[in-house]
């Protein structure tokens, strides 16, 4: 079972959080709704989401600095960004577009063609990611994304298909902390009926796969796992 987006959507409106939120619903996505910034920033402390709808004007910010800040992190700088406003002026447009947004919604806008406009850029994000092809950790660990093969000082890796996916996840996001329980989502989603210690087991045999680049997967006391060079 392929796992839902998440999609996150920041509007201090409650009506259009519930439009939002209820239309990405039926058309297959996970929302998480919010209504002030604050709530959104203590979320992504927890679980990054595919995507944000960001409001422009919030009762705590203001949109384009929320933005702005987003892509200057780098643990959510990847995560594309929608802002929905009321602001149609073309210079707002493009001040939201150079701060890093990747698409801007004008309201009052059509639910389908939201729906449609997050869709064309989780698309658009798929192929920028597919196009980076090899992620290298230190001098000697080389992930082929296309491939699904590691290389420990070009020699090839005999990996199993979870310690692949378990090293590819770590290495997409190098210096975040993943729990056991965001791993285990990851490998199996709502299938999963296994305990969060077998995070550890694969951990373990993947580590002893790897050898000395081993030492790049740290293991964050009660917390989870980190890829850090």
């Amino acid at each position: 079972m392929s796992m839902k987006k998440l999609i996150a959507i920041l509007d201090d409106e409650p009506d259009i959080l519930n439009l939002v939120s209820i239309n990405l619903e039926r058309s297959g996505f996970e929302t998480a709704k919010f209504e002030i910034a604050d709530e959104l920033s203590k979320f992504l402390e927890k679980k990054i989401p595919d995507l944000i709808i960001l409001d422009l004007m919030l009762p705590d910010a203001d949109g384009f600095d929320v933005c702005k800040d987003l892509k200057k992190d780098e643990r959510f700088a990847s995560i594309p960004i929608i802002m929905l406003t009321a602001k149609g002026d073309e210079t707002d447009r493009i001040l939201g577009l150079e701060f890093g947004a990747d698409d801007y919604v004008v309201k009052p806008f059509s639910p389908r063609e939201l729906v449609a406009r997050v869709k064309a850029v989780l698309r658009r994000g798929k192929v920028k990611e597919e196009a980076k092809k090899i992620i290298e950790i230190g001098r000697n660990l080389r992930i082929d994304l296309q491939k699904y093969e590691v290389y420990l000082n070009d020699k090839k890796l005999n990996l199993t298909s979870t310690e692949f996916k378990i090293i590819k996840l770590l290495a997409t996001r190098k210096g975040w902390v993943y729990s056991r329980n965001q791993i285990l989502d990851h490998l199996w989603g709502n299938d999963k009926i296994v305990v969060d210690r077998t995070v550890d087991v694969h951990i373990r045999n993947l580590r002893t796969k790897l050898g000395p680049a081993g030492k790049y997967i740290k293991n964050i006391r009660s917390i989870g796992y980190k890829i850090e060079e």
